[in-house]
């Protein structure tokens, strides 16, 4: 029996997340744009405060504390590069850090619970405060981020990973402390970045261990050139050889009925009856008298001979 309503359990909870969000009438496109990449299930870290009546107005109301996020560049591609001289970069104090959190989770907990009655029977007035809490908490999470991506760069910096570049250590950093920004339970007390340094720890832990896995089942590097078959390119190279040498036969013997010049030109060009390298027009005009127009012309008609040869040679059965 237990086990049937542990199915019957799963089974709601997958057709909850399987729950679309209808989009109602009255939406702009902006507004349909922003409500279409509105999930149906959005999740938050609880707080007392949300409760109170009081929480969005002491939050998000008129009189509440504007913070600053510190800004942060992009990481540096070479990171033995000596870095770039930064003046004082301020930190987010512990009650700064704090406000952000509870505005970041409210934002969530208040589209939640729009969500929620959204799914039983969809307005357009609900989604438009859907929209608005939406962007608030995306907006919350994205300074939350941006104002500790220095954690990152710094763990990073002093994490060596045998064959696995920096940039991808950075961005497994980032991964983790979007996580982190996402879990974080302020009301436990204890610093953000106590709890984002395990995390990414972890994460750059279990990066390396994913790499060394790897490397054990495939200790050599994959290489396309290598393991593509090489029959065309021999077929392609066994067909040229063969209509060099059909065409070097038509020269010598002169089958296509060229002048002296016409065969000085066309030999010394391609180089017919050499290995090296075919002569440039300025060289062969230098041999045969003629300026470089004149020599080109010469070869375009040698080569309309020999091509008419060489039709009239195939046709023969």
């Amino acid at each position: 029996m237990n086990g049937v309503v542990e199915a019957s359990r799963k089974a709601g909870a997958d057709r909850e997340d399987e729950a679309v969000l209808g989009v109602p009438r009255g939406l702009s496109d902006e507004g349909r744009a922003i409500y279409a990449r509105i999930p149906a299930k959005f999740d938050y870290v609880p707080h007392e405060l949300f409760g109170s009546a009081s929480a969005e107005g002491t939050l998000f109301g008129p009189d509440a504390e504007e913070i600053e996020i510190p800004g942060w560049t992009q990481f540096p591609e070479a990171v033995d590069e000596a870095p770039v001289a930064r003046g004082p970069r301020a930190r987010l104090s512990a009650e700064e850090e704090k406000v952000l959190f509870l505005r970041y989770n409210y934002a969530r907990y208040r589209l939640s619970r729009l969500i929620e009655a959204q799914l039983r029977r969809a307005t357009a007035a609900r989604a438009r405060k859907m929209i608005v809490w939406y962007q608030r908490a995306m907006k919350g999470r994205a300074d939350l981020v941006r104002a500790n991506l220095a954690l990152v760069l710094a763990m990073a910096k002093r994490t060596k990973i045998p064959n696995v570049e920096f940039g991808e250590i950075v961005s497994e950093g980032n991964m983790a402390l979007l996580r982190s920004v996402e879990k974080f339970d302020v009301s436990r007390g204890f610093k953000f970045s106590t709890y984002a340094c395990r995390a990414i720890l972890k994460s750059f832990n279990r990066l390396a261990t994913k790499t060394g896995r790897y490397r054990q089942r495939f200790p050599t590097e994959f290489d396309p050139d290598l393991e593509r078959s090489d029959y065309d390119v021999r077929k392609h190279e066994m067909q040229r050889d063969s209509s060099a040498d059909f065409v070097r036969e038509v020269l010598v013997e002169n089958r296509a009925s060229l002048t002296d010049v016409e065969r000085t030109v066309v030999m010394e060009r391609f180089a017919i009856t050499s290995r090296g390298k075919g002569r440039t027009l300025a060289e062969v005009g230098r041999m045969v008298g003629l300026t470089n127009e004149r020599v080109r012309q010469i070869q375009n008609i040698a080569l309309r001979k020999i091509r008419n040869a060489l039709t009239e040679e195939s046709a023969v059965p």
